[in-house]
Formats: C-alpha cells, structure tokens, sequence
C-alpha cells in the first residue's frame, strides 16, 4: 500500500559527487549508487513530487595536479559554492533539497544554501566531529573542518562561502554517534559547547531518549537539515564507506532516530554523504541509505 505522507510535497536532489576533500577515491560514484538503489523510487512512493537535478559539475581530481598541496581548496571552494546556490534555490523554489554526496565537504554548501534566508537546527549524524582546523588537522582532509568552518573557524575561503560570517551558532547544532576524533579536535569540541551524543551516551541511554533530546535542543528553530555520514553506522551494517570505524549505530537504531526526526515534522533538508561503492557490497550501503532517507522523510511500519 502507498504511503502518502508525502503528497503534495516536493524533493528536489542535488547530486554532488566530489572526492576532493579526503583521500580514499570512490565517494565520487555515491550519487549514482543511491540513484541505483532506487532512491527516486522510494520517495515517489511516499507521495512526493521528486524532481532529480542530477549532479553538479565537479572536477576531476587527477586533473588537479597543481591543488594537491591545498588539499584542493580552490576546486572545493568552488563546488561548495555552487552546491550553496543550488540549495538556497530549491528552498526559495519550495523544494526540500536532497543532496547526495560525495563526501561531507559538500555540506559547507548545502548547509551554506539552506541558511541563506533563515537559520535551521543541524543534526549531525557522523562518527566523527569534523570539527578540525587547518592547524589541528593531522591529515589537511577538508572533510574533516566542516563544521567548524560553518562556524566560522578555518579557512576564511569556506568560511566566507555563499555569504560573509559563520552560518551556525551553538545552540543550532547536536552531533550524534561520534566516536572517533583527532586528539586536538576532541579539546576544541568538549571547549565548543555543541551539544554532543556520543556511541557510549547512545548505548548507556538509548537512541529513543538521545534523539527525542536531540530534537527537543533544536525546538528554537522551525526547520531541520539531517547531514547523514553513513560511516556513523557500525561498518558491518554498511562496508561501504571510506572512513570506517567499528562500534557505531545498528541499522535499527539508526532508523529508530530518522523516525524520530520525522515525527517532528520539521525536516527541510538533508545531506547523505560518504557512500564508496567501490568497497561495498552488493550496493547494500546506499540500499540501506535510501530506507534510511524514506523512514526520515515520513515512511512507517504502521
């Protein structure tokens, strides 16, 4: 039976596949992988209108010889930013933007874009912090600043992306299933005052009681954006990703806290990032991500 919690409803995706902002190569065939799972599909299903834009131009990064250094900055500043207009659009158009990554670096954009006109409440949904800084960042992977550069600290490039000043406060943001940060970056998140859920808070409390608070911090804003890193899941649910790390969410705690978040009815937008078709299997990581998305977007077992 159709479920038409969606009706009348409008999803526009944003395909965003750039690998430019860490170093495992793959996380660029993500979107093709969710759209081969069928995500149009799914969400049509649920009664949306679902408009596929299909992806961004993205460069190729063996072409980019002369960035290496940067770690690619110019060439991601430049998709972020087009990723930033695309998402401001799709909201002014009264479309929820879909973005499909590529990895997370694609947020400083999508983030950037859905914050252009009002703030939203963000969660989180990442085994790592991604809270890094060009100084404390052992590796110099973009992927890893994110965050803080949404917050306004790090490169001035990203920081000032789409629109002068940070595009987050505080208060806007919980993170949850973080279990692995860099040693520097573990100071700057426990000094940030982010409200933050890691895997020992999740397994001491339950996911039903972490995600009910989660939501119940971000009751100031009227809209959430969901910035899902599928390596959040424990790698044995999804072995496709690129930065694995054992202990993490179960496939039924991770869609317990998507049907949480729809029960909210405040979703507005929504990152799925770090999908490597390349080391999975069978396509089970973007099949997964996809329920994942249907049950955020309102799919219920009753």
């Amino acid at each position: 039976m159709t479920d038409e919690v969606g009706s009348g409803k409008k999803v526009r995706i944003i395909g965003v596949p750039v690998d430019l902002g860490q170093a495992q190569r793959g996380v660029d065939l993500g979107p093709g992988a969710l759209r081969y799972a069928g995500i149009a599909d799914r969400l049509s299903g649920l009664g949306y209108q679902v408009e596929d834009q299909g992806n961004l131009d993205v460069p190729v990064r063996d072409v980019l010889g002369g960035e290496r250094e940067m770690h690619y900055l110019p060439s991601i500043r430049r998709v972020c930013d087009a990723v930033y207009q695309a998402g401001r659009r799709a909201v002014e158009d009264g479309f929820l933007p879909l973005f499909m990554g590529g990895d997370h670096s694609m947020a400083l954009g999508s983030i950037g874009g859905v914050t252009h006109h009002e703030p939203v409440g963000v969660i989180w949904i990442d085994a790592h912090g991604d809270f890094n800084t060009p100084q404390t960042s052992p590796s110099g992977n973009i992927h890893g600043m994110v965050l803080a550069a949404l917050m306004g600290q790090g490169f001035p490039e990203l920081v000032q992306l789409g629109r002068i000043g940070p595009k987050l406060q505080v208060s806007d943001v919980v993170m949850i299933g973080i279990r692995e940060l860099d040693p520097q970056e573990r100071q700057r998140l426990k000094e940030s005052g982010i409200a933050t859920y890691t895997m020992r808070e999740i397994d001491e409390r339950g996911m039903g009681t972490v995600a009910r608070e989660a939501v119940e911090r971000l009751e100031h804003v009227s809209r959430l954006h969901v910035s899902l890193d599928l390596d959040a899941l424990d790698p044995l649910e999804v072995p496709g990703v690129g930065t694995t790390s054992p202990g993490g969410l179960t496939y039924r705690e991770a869609q317990l806290l998507m049907e949480i978040i729809a029960d909210s009815r405040r979703l507005a937008s929504l990152d799925i990032v770090e999908i490597n078709p390349i080391l999975d299997q069978r396509n089970q990581t973007a099949k997964i991500a996809v329920e994942l998305a249907a049950s955020l977007l309102g799919s219920r077992i009753l």
